[in-house]
């Protein structure tokens, strides 16, 4: 089972928590960058650990999520190795696994609901990397 890297700032907190009891209730191990209240938090400080933790091979997956999802993306893919993908379908979750192979999940809270968010979670976990002509794209990535 996969080992989870998760954050969020003061916007995405109470879907954070959410989605890290989802997370313990299916068994995945994980571990909590924070933030860890709703207080004003600056979304670059939970992004940057989440995504170098992934980065460094210490989890095999992050999930970030703030108000939009794109402050924390943003800041993912900065870093080499990150493919941090905004996912408010499930639909989009699968493809940003199969065809992007995608490593950090960015939801954007203030515009999806709580079940809504468990379910692309769900997806985006359960979904493998297709491989095979999106190898070669995937690999084109990096600067």
């Amino acid at each position: 089972m996969e080992k989870i890297a998760i954050g969020a700032d003061h916007a995405g907190f109470e879907y954070k928590e959410l989605l890290k009891k989802w997370l313990q209730k299916k068994g995945y191990p994980s571990k909590d960058f924070g933030t860890f209240s709703l207080d004003s938090a600056d979304y670059p400080d939970f992004a940057h650990p989440v995504a170098s933790a992934v980065e460094k091979k210490e989890f095999d997956l992050g999930v970030l999520v703030c108000g939009s999802g794109n402050g924390v993306a943003m800041t993912a893919n900065k870093h080499q190795g990150i493919r941090a993908a905004i996912c408010w379908t499930e639909e989009l979750a699968a493809l940003a696994r199969l065809h992007n192979n995608a490593n950090v999940l960015c939801i954007p809270a203030r515009f999806i609901s709580e079940e809504l968010a468990e379910k692309i979670l769900d997806k985006f976990l359960h979904t493998a990397f297709e491989g095979g002509r999106h190898e070669r794209r995937v690999n084109k990535i990096g600067c």
